[in-house]
């Protein structure tokens, strides 16, 4: 079945309906400030907190909170919080799955850890939310910090369903809903069209394979790293996308999503590799043998350090993109004593407007910088080369240059 344009409007629509209908009721404490503050997990004093608000350091109280939000937008979360309203203590959103391993499957709503404030009991065992964490703890739900602020109990293995897993989930479904959908139409024929979103999708495929696959990974070879590519690639378009819409996804700038992807291409690399490569990387051809020894361990070296910076590029331009969006929105409650409640509002907004337009680009840069990464190292690792050797004097009769000895 091919989805339409008009199918896809639909849904889009559907779903923007649906989401705001979905809430959970909240408690009398802000669920970000509940999980970033050591001293309201121990609920010390209220009343003094409140006089600490209303003290002459109000300024900085209000950076701070600002702080708490960045971070807690770029962090996962057990639950989806759309909103939430200080001054009546209400959160308008919905929980997600909670699913753990402790003598046993333990499986709830994280509704039970109220936001944080407090204790789940399941089966007898008691969880307490700590820093988008889950900490065994006893029925007070006392974590026995440390001078650090770091609790001193077992931290519960955790398989939950997060924010970021339900990104994932939800791209996965997507992609292949579409995916299906192009392929269908492929199979009426040679010359059959594609339709709706998938006219979308054709000049992005051709374009990795073109553009990408073919040129890094030769043409003999190219098709059977085709599906890989095509993977990461919008894989990693679609949830930077949704990384700019105002549901506090950011799955990119999560270092264990990237540490996975890098590591992906790392496998795929090394299991594809020809004994050309491996040659080339513990023993070069073309350079004088006291070189070969000491550009060995330097290869090996490089070995770990190319998926390295795959994993710190995204995880590092994606977070910087989110916390950069997030400190322009702050503008509207740091500057409104200098330029009014308007003018904070509209330089927010064009600043805003200005950096997410940006990151529409970011979104798509990254992605294809990762897959063309990935597809150079592939390339290096299955492409053969022509080396012509005199076994009887040890070195090569014709010398060819050799362009693709890895670089770090």
């Amino acid at each position: 079945m091919v989805f339409s344009g008009q199918f896809l409007k639909n849904s889009v629509a559907a779903l923007l309906l649906v989401l705001p209908l979905i809430s959970s009721a909240g408690s009398t404490e802000d669920s970000i400030h509940v999980q970033h503050d050591s001293a309201a997990v121990h609920a010390e004093a209220p009343a003094a907190h409140e006089a600490h608000e209303g003290h002459a350091a109000e300024p900085a109280d209000e950076k701070s909170k600002i702080n708490e939000h960045i971070a807690h937008h770029l962090q996962d979360s057990h639950e989806f919080v759309f909103f939430s309203d200080e001054q009546t203590g209400e959160h308008y959103g919905f929980p997600l799955p909670v699913i753990l391993y402790d003598n046993g499957v333990k499986f709830f709503m994280s509704s039970a850890f109220n936001h944080g404030e407090s204790v789940a009991n399941v089966d007898g065992n008691y969880y307490k939310l700590f820093h988008n964490k889950i900490y065994k703890t006893d029925a007070a739900g006392d974590l026995k910090l440390d001078h650090h602020g770091h609790p001193a109990v077992a931290q519960a293995m955790d398989f939950s369903i997060t924010k970021n897993v339900v990104a994932l989930l939800f791209t996965a479904l997507l992609m292949f809903v579409l995916f299906t959908g192009l392929a269908k139409t492929y199979k009426k024929g040679p010359n059959a069209l594609p339709t709706g979103f998938a006219r979308v999708l054709e000049p992005l495929v051709i374009y990795v394979r073109d553009e990408i696959a073919r040129p890094n990974i030769g043409e003999e070879k190219y098709k059977k790293f085709m599906p890989y590519l095509l993977t990461v690639f919008f894989l990693i378009w679609t949830l930077n996308l949704l990384g700019l819409t105002p549901l506090g996804i950011n799955v990119t700038g999560n270092i264990a999503v990237t540490v996975c992807l890098a590591l992906f291409t790392f496998f795929i690399t090394q299991f594809s590799a020809n004994k050309e490569y491996w040659g080339h990387i513990f023993w070069m051809p073309g350079v004088p043998y006291v070189m070969r020894i000491v550009l060995a361990p330097i290869e090996v070296l490089g070995l770990f350090t190319k998926p390295f910076s795959l994993l710190i590029r995204l995880f590092a331009n994606i977070t910087a993109g989110h916390t950069v969006v997030m400190g322009l929105i702050a503008v509207i409650y740091v500057m409104k004593n200098q330029l009014t409640v308007g003018g904070s509002i509209g330089a927010s907004m064009v600043l805003t407007l200005f950096i997410s337009v940006i990151e529409l680009l970011v979104a798509f840069l990254q992605a294809f910088i990762f897959t063309m990464l990935s597809s150079l190292f592939i390339g290096m690792a299955v492409q053969e080369h022509d080396h012509h050797h005199d076994h009887a004097h040890g070195h090569d009769d014709h010398h060819v240059e050799d362009p693709e000895i890895p670089v770090i």
